[in-house]
């Protein structure tokens, strides 16, 4: 058995090969990603990720867009939560 420190094990490989695979396996999660790429808040995609989820993605990727072109906003991320909300968007209904 080698060592937990030890780098040259098949483990570290397996580790270095799955961080260059796409953990993307659905829909919402794709859309969720991209707006907060084109919020630049990185920080918060799993936030996005639900949001895309949970409303219509089209119309949230409208509303990022437009906030993204504002010179002026200093914390789009916020801006858009408060867009979002001032919005009226309903949810999507569900399909289990």
């Amino acid at each position: 058995m080698k060592p937990i420190g030890d780098s040259s094990g098949s483990y570290f490989d397996e580790l270095k090969k799955r961080s260059t695979e796409s953990k993307v396996y659905s829909q919402h999660q794709l859309l969720g990603l991209e707006i907060a790429v084109i919020l630049r808040d990185w920080k918060h995609k799993a936030l996005y990720i639900k949001l895309a989820k949970e409303y219509n993605p089209v119309q949230l990727i409208s509303i990022a867009k437009g906030i993204a072109e504002k010179r002026n906003v200093q914390n789009a991320g916020a801006y858009f939560m408060k867009v979002l909300k001032e919005s009226g968007l309903k949810k999507i209904a569900k399909s289990e």
